[in-house]
């Protein structure tokens, strides 16, 4: 039997590419996004927004009522806003955190009764370098970054004894269309002397000189399919090394190097 791929976030970037190799490695795939037409002919286009609770369970009945199960859950929809703490509206806030976080919550809510029912099954969720290596001016995306990595982790020993694995995967920066489509407030600029403006200058260079989408995805494909996955994982040599340091090095010294990086 086809293994059952269920990828939010699909139509574009790490999602997209994750969902092409999984096709290749001959899995059923559906996606679930906002937009009305999927990114792939070869992947099931599901339109459901990950914020609507309702219709996140819509979605899940629907590929259940044609399949009979799910073996895979790649919870990978979200987005990334930046700009000063001070200077961000909380509603614009409580969004990241919609998406982001609370979107795989829904997902997870709906999904979990299946596999547990059905004996098992693997849930990943896509967290960040971004939640043990805090980036200033990205605060909110950092901490829902590191809310996912939590849960995920909190959620693997839940339910572990119905056979169902969790992984969190922590990618670097990764070159897609994350970086255009980040939501940037530049307001306080002024205020910060320019930090602000200079900070997300960094993030998108990094980002746009980073990992591929195609190398992301087949990274995460492997993850999806591979005998057992720990609970946690790194994508990118270097950023394991970063992560890897974090355990190491005092605190203090961290924010000082972050701040050197991205706000000086």
């Amino acid at each position: 039997m086809k293994k059952v791929v269920v990828i939010t976030g699909g139509t574009s970037g790490i999602g997209l590419n994750a969902a092409r190799a999984l096709v290749k490695a001959d899995c059923r795939v559906y996606e679930l996004s906002r937009r009305a037409e999927g990114g792939d002919p070869d992947v099931i286009h599901l339109q459901a927004d990950v914020t609507d609770e309702a219709q996140v369970q819509a979605a899940v009945d629907e590929i259940v009522r044609r399949e009979g199960r799910i073996d895979v859950v790649v919870n990978n929809a979200g987005f990334g806003i930046s700009g000063a703490i001070e200077f961000t509206e909380t509603a614009e806030a409580k969004r990241q955190f919609d998406v982001n976080f609370f979107g795989m919550v829904n997902m997870n809510h709906a999904v979990l009764p299946v596999l547990r029912r059905q004996g098992g099954g693997r849930i990943l969720c896509m967290s960040s370098v971004a939640a043990p290596i805090a980036i200033p001016f990205q605060a909110y995306y950092s901490a829902s970054k590191a809310a996912v990595r939590t849960y995920a982790l909190a959620l693997a020993a839940e339910v572990k004894p119905f056979g169902i694995e969790v992984c969190a995967i922590m990618p670097g920066d990764i070159h897609t269309g994350f970086t255009a489509a980040r939501r940037k407030n530049p307001a306080g600029d002024d205020v910060y002397n320019g930090r602000i403006s200079r900070s997300v200058a960094v993030m998108e260079h990094d980002e746009l000189t980073g990992i591929s989408a195609g190398d992301a995805g087949r990274f995460v494909a492997k993850k999806a399919l591979q005998k057992s996955v720990p609970p946690l994982c790194t994508l990118g040599g270097k950023y394991k090394l970063f992560v890897f340091l974090t355990r190491l090095l005092p605190y203090r010294f961290l924010v000082y190097m972050v701040g050197k990086i991205y706000a000086s």
